[in-house]
């Protein structure tokens, strides 16, 4: 009776979940329910002119021209973007030949598309396009840095298309956008690109992704695929959380113990081949990697092989071990010698040294924190926590490279030097935006942008109605808002799906920081989205539908 009983649940639920119609009502049109663009850019441009006018790419002799400055990366970037632009429809093109309707290959596409002659008899088609002039107007930087200038301007027009930049970050960045407006004719037969004018650069310098591959490991393969659909949506830092209570999978030179004891399996480490593979990746893309070991808490997996360095809990929790202990010189004579290696693995100006969450049981539990906090007239924990705090973002500064901290550092009141930036994740963001910039320090806002936090549908449009700039301050405090970051805490993702649970919701964030604030319509957006995702599908990104029933081809 209990198996009757279960079946008739089941198909009552069944039937119940097939009678809810997806648009709020049970009246509703059939297809997609946004209905994609064709060849607009993500994250849409600061000004862009097109016309009806458009130019038949010659596939069999299409390329990249290169003039006056180059180096590795553009040679490298002309390579990957000559890829991306040919393969542009064929998995479409493979679909409708399966069909009967279309070619098997470029060549194919090429001698069927000069045969077929009923195109050239529209009067917008302008003619053909065979190559595109990259005019790199001055020598290339070797890495990615916080200023870099990602300026940039494309002009596709009179049989002649040409990007130009003064910077080789910028050019990368016109490279995505020509690759984004290349698309297959209606019929298969051709690629096309209408005549475009395009003057573009971003509204924020530091827009990123954190990663968290602590709580979960994810494989460098997946990692590159990231730093891909990073590139293809302007975003130009990668935030690395390598490292925390659950798991230690960074291969330190100085104290290899740390991942020999503290990473869940000797297969899920990563060894610094593979650090060095991973900033290159996103050097090569104009991406900058900034590395994360938070400390005094979230550090339990330090402990595995260092327990000396957190703290021995007592009372109630006795046997357990809690933050770092503040009160040790060894504990900051270990730091140091660790982020003297940090900054040589990692070339960015920037370290973030995390300082948040930090659970004050343990250091009440244990008398010696108790008398030490006497002795040196502590009064509150948040006071002892300022103590360690201060030392390491001491440390760090003499060591001439920058701190960044989550937010409670600088609500505690620790004395930060300037332009140290405050990493705003949690609370009332206007309220601290407001009064970290205030008292002169730069911000980063991550509060409204964490992916680990689902929403049923399309989700994304609670992440495009954030904007950095929305809280009361003058002109100079905005502009101490550096931009933001997504954030995918890895709690309940790992390879296998990490990658459609960042995109193309992160998709959102990018558009918000790198677009003017006028681009702020979500229904216009959704069109946009829904190209991007399809685009991101065929360049192997698995990014999961954005607006519900749908299709891509």
């Amino acid at each position: 009776m209990k198996a009757v009983r279960w079946v008739r649940v089941s198909l009552a639920l069944c039937i119940t979940l097939l009678t809810i119609p997806w648009t709020g009502g049970y009246i509703v049109d059939p297809g997609p329910v946004v209905k994609a663009t064709k060849g607009e850019i993500w994250p849409k441009p600061r000004n862009q002119t097109t016309s009806l006018q458009y130019y038949t790419i010659k596939t069999g002799s299409f390329a990249f021209q290169s003039m006056n400055y180059s180096c590795d990366l553009l040679e490298k970037a002309l390579d990957r973007y000559q890829k991306l632009v040919l393969s542009i429809g064929n998995t479409t093109r493979r679909a409708m030949h399966n069909r009967g309707y279309a070619f098997q290959s470029r060549n194919e596409l090429s001698s069927a598309s000069h045969a077929n002659r009923s195109w050239r008899s529209d009067t917008n088609w302008a003619g053909y396009l065979e190559q595109v002039q990259v005019d790199l107007k001055a020598p290339c930087e070797e890495l990615p840095h916080l200023s870099m200038d990602e300026e940039y301007t494309i002009n596709i027009d009179d049989f002649q298309a040409r990007l130009s930049s003064f910077s080789i970050w910028g050019m990368l960045r016109a490279l995505e956008s020509f690759s984004q407006m290349v698309v297959l004719s209606d019929d298969g037969s051709m690629l096309r690109i209408n005549s475009t004018t395009i003057d573009d650069g971003p509204r924020f310098s530091h827009r990123g992704l954190l990663v968290d591959t602590s709580r979960h490991f994810i494989d460098t393969c997946t990692l590159v695929k990231i730093l891909d659909g990073m590139a293809y949506n302007k975003l130009n830092v990668f935030h690395w959380h390598i490292v925390d209570d659950h798991s230690f999978p960074y291969e330190s030179k100085a104290f290899p113990e740390l991942s020999e004891k503290g990473a869940y399996h000797p297969s899920m480490v990563y060894t610094q081949r593979d650090i060095q593979m991973i900033i290159e990746e996103a050097r090569l893309r104009g991406i900058r990697v900034m590395s994360e070991f938070d400390t005094p808490g979230h550090t339990r997996s330090w402990g595995v092989s260092h327990p000396e360095l957190l703290t021995e809990c007592q009372d109630q929790y006795r046997g357990k071990l809690g933050p770092m202990d503040p009160t040790r010189e060894s504990t900051y004579t270990f730091l140091s010698n660790l982020f003297r290696e940090v900054i040589e693995v990692f070339p960015d100006q920037y370290v973030h040294l995390g300082g948040d969450e930090v659970g004050f049981e343990c250091w009440a539990s244990n008398p010696n924190i108790l008398e030490y906090m006497k002795q040196n007239r502590l009064y509150s924990f948040e006071m002892l926590e300022e103590k360690f705090i201060q030392r390491i973002v001491d440390q760090i500064d003499v060591l001439n490279r920058s701190s960044l901290v989550w937010q409670e550092v600088y609500v505690n009141g620790v004395r930060l030097p300037k332009g140290t930036v405050v990493h705003v994740w949690t609370g009332n963001r206007q309220d601290l935006l407001n009064k970290i910039t205030r008292d002169g320090l730069p911000a980063l806002l991550s509060s409204c942008w964490y992916l680990d936090h689902l929403s049923t549908g399309g989700d994304w449009r609670k992440f495009y109605n954030c904007d950095p700039h929305d809280f009361i301050g003058t002109g100079q405090q905005k502009s101490l808002v550096l931009g933001g970051e997504a954030c995918m805490w890895s709690e309940v993702v790992n390879g296998h799906n990490i990658l459609p649970r960042i995109f193309p919701r992160v998709s959102a964030t990018a558009e918000k920081l790198w677009s003017p604030a006028s681009v702020n319509n979500a229904d216009e957006a959704a069109r946009r989205l829904e190209e991007q995702t399809c685009r991101m599908n065929h360049r192997g990104i698995p990014a999961q539908p954005p607006n519900g029933p749908g299709f891509c081809i």
